[in-house]
């Protein structure tokens, strides 16, 4: 224990340290929210590795998951970074970092309204992001809070206030300066972590080594050591939602909209792919030797959610086991910065200063943006100790309403000139309208227990939709002017 908390009271100075250190290289919005849009490769690659894995991939989807799926969980892991990182970068870094320049645009509801000329879709996208990044914040607390209650014994709703704090601290001091400079000490962190915790869970006497794992798990279903796992479609259907889902999170398409240049963006697609590789396949490989290192048994009364950090507490020796609880907390407070920082500025920059009061002085939306920081946090707090939803429930209802209403707008608006409004509209509406008719559906089968319902499928078919319906509806309505369609596009060859 004195370890653990040694461990832990470093990294907490560490992060305050660096928030106090940026605070004096702010000195305005653009400082705060794009770090002046000068970041390098390492750090913007290490800023969408980290912001891409939390406590939700290791606690919630690599327990849960690696339980029910085995070693083919392990695609997942693969799936992020070739898909979610690797032709994610090739296709929309570089693009977005011209086109978001270029129309001088620094958020993603910013980005809708100026490609489809549209303020209320500015507005709609700002509150839905606003609203629906607090299933997902409160996600990564409640991996946070099972996995610190199993290591320190402290009651998770008190795990929950120290983390929802320190976050604000940090996060209000040096906004995305602050965040990006933490990501790099973070991701170190996390690698190190990762590697010794595969170790140390492989050569565990229940588990006795890789080829003594897998005849483990083939003894308690044959369907677990296999390639593809007892239930393919599902594990397809969470490929999808934890890979191709980033390509409409504003929290992921940001770091595009503040790197520095080409060359770094060709650097930091390696950089970002290889650490998504390590890290997320490191977790789910762990995953995968769930049952054996649990004797088959879930513990906490069935708790999904706290098969990793029993597995780890029972593995690993007390100075590995503070590493990894720094991991853990490394791996979601770089997400939780990105997130915080992006539902923050949808309300001060997209609302206040693009819609209600456009003439509002650089200070006072600077406040705001701290303000609403606070607010985010708060409601993401009082969320996270809601005790029916799953954390990869949690996730999933995120995931698969942004991504789900935004991945199609984004990408067929970013790479072809033929989108329209209406198509735009309809990749909203039909977004939103698989997730909430597939919830209406399966809620009721399940007693409203949300944790109950596969909710990553949902989300995986709203993001399938809404990718169908948009160049569809786009190829029948009304295009937009020459005009327009230079003022956009025209912008980025002048970039290139």
């Amino acid at each position: 224990m004195p370890v653990k908390i040694a461990l832990l009271v470093l990294f907490i100075f560490v992060t305050v340290s660096v928030g106090i250190y940026s605070r004096r290289r702010v000195n305005g919005i653009n400082d705060f929210f794009l770090g002046s849009r000068k970041m390098g490769a390492w750090i913007t690659a290490f800023a969408y590795g980290t912001s891409y894995f939390s406590a939700v991939v290791f606690v919630g989807y690599a327990g849960k998951f690696g339980w029910a799926n085995g070693l083919s969980v392990v695609w997942i892991g693969i799936g992020n970074a070739v898909i979610g990182c690797l032709i994610a970068w090739i296709l929309l870094a570089r693009k977005t970092r011209v086109m978001t320049h270029k129309l001088n645009v620094s958020t993603l509801p910013e980005f809708f309204g100026a490609r489809y000329d549209s303020m209320a879709m500015k507005i709609v996208s700002a509150l839905v992001i606003f609203v629906f990044l607090v299933p997902y914040t409160a996600s990564i607390y409640k991996g946070l809070g099972y996995m610190f209650e199993s290591a320190f014994g402290l009651p998770m709703n008190t795990i929950i206030l120290i983390m929802t704090v320190l976050t604000g601290i940090y996060l209000i001091l040096g906004g995305y300066v602050a965040a990006a400079l933490n990501d790099m000490i973070q991701g170190v962190i996390m690698l190190i972590g990762s590697v010794l915790m595969i170790f140390y869970i492989l050569n565990h006497p229940d588990v006795g080594g890789l080829s003594s794992g897998l005849a483990k798990l083939a003894s308690i279903d044959s369907n677990l050591a296999s390639a593809f796992g007892p239930t393919p479609l599902r594990l397809g259907a969470l490929v999808l939602l934890t890979s191709l889902g980033t390509w409409g999170l504003p929290q992921m398409l940001h770091k595009f909209y503040a790197i520095r240049d080409e060359q770094a963006i060709r650097r930091g697609t390696v950089i970002s792919t290889l650490f998504a590789l390590v890290i997320g396949g490191s977790a789910y490989f762990v995953g995968a030797f769930g049952r054996v290192m649990l004797n088959n048994e879930v513990p906490g009364g069935g708790n999904m959610d706290m098969i990793i950090p029993v597995m780890l507490e029972k593995a690993l020796p007390d100075v590995l086991m503070g590493i990894i609880i720094v991991l853990m907390l490394s791996a979601s407070m770089s997400t939780l910065s990105s997130l915080v920082l992006v539902s923050s500025s949808v309300i001060s920059i997209d609302l206040i200063k693009g819609f209600i009061r456009p003439n509002i002085d650089e200070k006072k939306d600077m406040f705001l943006m701290r303000f609403f920081c606070f607010i985010f946090v708060v409601l993401s707090y009082f969320m996270a100790i809601w005790e029916n939803p799953t954390i990869d429930a949690l996730m999933a209802l995120s995931w698969g309403v942004i991504s789900g209403m935004f991945i199609a707008p984004y990408l067929y608006g970013l790479l072809w000139k033929g989108t329209t409004r209406i198509g735009a509209w309809s990749g909203f509406a039909t977004g939103f309208l698989v997730m909430a008719i597939g919830l209406m559906i399966e809620l009721p089968k399940a007693g409203y227990v949300m944790g109950k319902v596969f909710v990553p499928g949902i989300g995986a078919i709203a993001m399938l939709a809404s990718l169908t319906v948009v160049p569809v509806v786009s190829l029948v309505t009304k295009k937009y002017s020459e005009a327009h369609i230079s003022k956009v596009f025209d912008s980025e060859q002048k970039a290139a």
